[in-house]
């Protein structure tokens, strides 16, 4: 049979595995105390009746020990797992210590409140975001960094050497006697197509631009032309005019400045008629520019002279 004072005596005045002093107060170290302090009523192993709360696994559960079971070690405290709702988690706690020492139930209540309060808290902090800090190990980061530089070094020398192989290719220096990957000599020859269509392009419009200078360069000759030629029928009506005497006399050989004014009459009527043509066609002129030389036909006085 289990005496409490007795065991209390032992616990106190000799040695005790769960007893932890300091210099102000001492403290146990007993899984199931409800204070954590060493005092006779707080002593799990020196009450025969006594109960706890604790938390397994998020969630409440009470612990109680009676006189009758003190026989079973493996079945000395009962466990009674408590809801996760407070006020009915305390109505359990009411239940079954309704007979107990108040100072247990104060000390189970205020143990249950305060393990709720943390679950709650613990709960909350789990929904919220947090940094995560993660050591660094500077030698494994220097191994990384010279490991990446020699790869893009690699990387580099590849696509050197897959440019001079398809260079060497498209100029015919292996001919047939190498078989190359296929995906590469198909992206070569993909390449050489567009070049060559390219090339196509490019000769077809210059032969089209030299078309439309060709077709420009041969309508200003014929407008030149046209030009020319009614000019040269301006003269031949004009000597017609002169020859039949309907407008100027050339017959008189005394009449030196008579000649003269007649050039000088020619000469406006050709300018009169020449502005004329360009106001009707109202576009300018481009292109070559043609200076066209007129020669007067020499009068029948002249001819005596200089015959004599």
């Amino acid at each position: 049979m289990q005496h409490d004072d007795a065991v209390w005596n032992l616990l106190s005045q000799n040695f005790c595995s769960f007893k932890v002093k300091t210099r102000t107060n001492t403290f146990c170290k007993h899984e199931y105390n409800v204070t954590g302090l060493c005092s006779r009523q707080a002593c799990p192993l020196a009450n025969s009746r006594y109960a706890t709360i604790l938390e397994r696994e998020g969630r409440c559960v009470m612990y109680i020990k009676t006189i009758e079971r003190a026989h079973m070690p493996n079945k000395l405290w009962e466990k009674i797992k408590l809801p996760s709702n407070y006020t009915k988690a305390l109505e359990i706690v009411d239940e079954r210590m309704q007979y107990w020492p108040k100072f247990l139930v104060h000390k189970a209540k205020q143990r249950l409140t305060k393990i709720t309060q943390y679950l709650i808290r613990k709960r909350r902090l789990k929904l919220r975001a947090k940094t995560r800090l993660v050591g660094i190990n500077k030698k494994v980061e220097k191994r990384d960094r010279s490991r990446e530089a020699k790869a893009l070094r690699a990387a580099k020398l590849d696509r050197t050497i897959e440019k001079e192989l398809l260079e060497r290719l498209r100029s015919g220096t292996y001919d047939s006697i190498y078989n190359f990957p296929k995906v590469q000599y198909e992206k070569a020859l993909e390449e050489e197509a567009e070049l060559e269509e390219e090339e196509d392009e490019e000769l077809q419009e210059e032969e089209e631009e030299e078309m439309e200078y060709e077709a420009e360069y041969d309508s200003e000759e014929d407008e030149e032309e046209e030009e020319y030629a009614s000019s040269m029928q301006d003269m031949e009506d004009l000597g017609s005019e002169s020859k039949n005497g309907e407008k100027f006399d050339f017959d008189d050989d005394s009449d030196l400045d008579d000649e003269e004014i007649a050039e000088e009459e020619v000469k406006k009527v050709l300018t009169s008629r020449s502005k004329t043509r360009a106001k009707g066609r109202k576009r300018k002129s481009r292109g070559v520019r043609v200076e066209v030389e007129y020669e007067n036909e020499p009068t029948t006085s002249q001819q005596e002279s200089n015959r004599n």
